[in-house]
């Protein structure tokens, strides 16, 4: 690191230990950092913490901010001292127009109640029976491949993985398909994560979460998405099944502890929103990711495809094979700690706290960057190479927990980790297998940190197929 000096608590060497304001870079006198975010968040915070250290005071307009790239500081916001820092940021009130008070945008009761509900779909029990789907889904992929290959196009894989994954979840999960909607909720998808920067910090924004409506570019997105999953909700109630033990038939079922009524329908289509877009943009942008970093990094595509020739022989994955494809496993790991999806988060502190010798007054807008944290020299050898070797049990295990957190952290660790786990490794198996994916020559590929992080202009690439 250059700039200031830090210890592991972010105190900048040879001052009084007392608590202070956080050090940061020169701000406009009226919009603060505002513009560097919006330009360029993964420069702008790169460089922040290189030159000030792992706790960097910012301002947005008005609004006092910091960033925190520590993991102790992530574990002191996420773990330690959750009950202090809740999601009443700009951030999440910009997510309500859309998603309304679901699992993610709330917290406290409302949340832990959400949270019990949904947790029975996501037991062990089911996702193993959710990897028949996952590896049934990806077989029609490779039917679909072998036939583009033989014309040597260049295909988009980032949108044909957020496809893919698209069909994963709503069969999993929702017990259908969108079939030809999927590129209509892939586009609305990325429009709101678009329009959901650009509304940060404008008049625009205010007034969406004023009116707990989305407006401007977000309407029409938000509107489509609706549709959508209102007729995946719709379909279900016209055919009821009471076999059904998804995640849908479980929000059907449920009824509030205190009226014994129904879920809201406005309540119940935000749930469904919520993991129907989380559920499969995270690990559609993960999988990008991976199928990029293999293609620059031929080693470590022939060491991952030996082991599925090892452990496969050519077969299709099931869910009893994941204990033994531990390097396919370390790929998808190493490839989420560079290219995280969820790139960056925010809390808000209840009240006045302190973080490493830094005063944290209550209100503070508080910057937690996996991207960020994931790279940190300190915890990190060659943090900027790809080196699925990290994450080998035992170097894992001498490792800070919380210098690795794709999911989050402390009681609101992603509910889906173990389904996109499962789903990401039984993907990338069946497809490495099969296909060789090479970037398109002359391709630059460029993170675009949006709501996820994804690749900016999609991910061309060609497909050789290996049998």
């Amino acid at each position: 690191m250059s700039g200031h000096t830090t210890s592991t608590t972010g105190v900048i060497a040879g001052e009084p230990p007392s608590a202070r304001r956080a050090p940061g870079p020169p701000a406009s006198f009226i919009l603060g950092h505002l513009r560097d975010v919006e330009r360029d968040p993964l420069g702008f915070f790169t460089r922040a913490q290189r030159e000030y250290g792992d706790i960097v005071g910012l301002r947005l307009l008005t609004q006092r901010a910091c960033l925190l790239t520590h993991p102790d500081h992530v574990k002191h916001v996420l773990h330690d001292r959750h009950a202090n820092y809740d999601k009443n940021t700009w951030d999440f009130r910009l997510l309500k127009p859309v998603l309304g008070d679901s699992l993610l945008t709330t917290d406290g009761p409302v949340w832990l109640r959400q949270r019990r509900l949904m947790q029975p779909a996501f037991h062990k029990r089911r996702i193993d029976a959710f990897a028949t789907i996952m590896v049934d889904q990806v077989a029609r992929l490779c039917e679909r491949w072998t036939a583009h290959a033989k014309g040597g196009a260049v295909l988009d894989v980032a949108a044909e993985m957020n496809r893919l994954t698209l069909d994963i979840v709503t069969e999993s999960l929702f017990g259908t398909q969108v079939g030809n909607q999927a590129a209509l909720v892939g586009e609305s998808v990325r429009r709101l994560s678009e329009s959901f920067v650009s509304d940060i910090g404008s008049p625009l924004g205010f007034l969406s979460i004023f009116l707990k409506r989305p407006l401007g570019r977000a309407r029409r997105p938000a509107a489509a998405l609706h549709a959508v999953v209102q007729e995946i909700i719709e379909r279900r109630l016209a055919a009821p099944d009471d076999d059904r033990d998804d995640l849908l038939a479980l929000l059907l079922a449920a009824r509030d502890e205190e009226t014994g009524e129904r879920m809201d329908p406005t309540l119940l289509r935000n749930q469904v929103l919520t993991l129907f877009v989380a559920g499969h943009e995270t690990t559609s942008n993960a999988l990008a990711w991976t199928w990029y970093l293999l293609s620059t990094h031929p080693l470590v595509a022939e060491r991952l495809r030996a082991e599925l020739s090892q452990v496969l022989g050519g077969r299709p994955p099931t869910i009893d094979d994941l204990p033994r494809l531990g390097y396919t496993r370390m790929v998808v790991e190493e490839a989420m700690r560079l290219y995280p999806p969820a790139w960056a988060t925010s809390r808000n502190p209840i009240e006045d706290d302190e973080i490493g010798g830094i005063r944290i007054p209550k209100g503070t807008l508080v910057f937690l960057s996996p991207y960020l944290t994931h790279r940190h020299p300190d915890f990190w050898e060659n943090p900027e190479g790809f080196d699925p070797e990290r994450f080998r049990p035992e170097r894992a295990r001498e490792r800070h927990r919380f210098a690795y957190f794709p999911f989050g952290g402390g009681p609101h660790l992603c509910i889906g980790e173990t389904f996109a786990m499962t789903e990401a490794t039984l993907v990338l198996a069946t497809v490495a297998q099969r296909f060789r994916l090479d970037l398109a020559p002359g391709e630059r590929v460029e993170p675009a940190p949006l709501v996820t992080l994804r690749p900016r202009d999609g991910l061309p690439m060609h497909l050789h197929p290996l049998h």
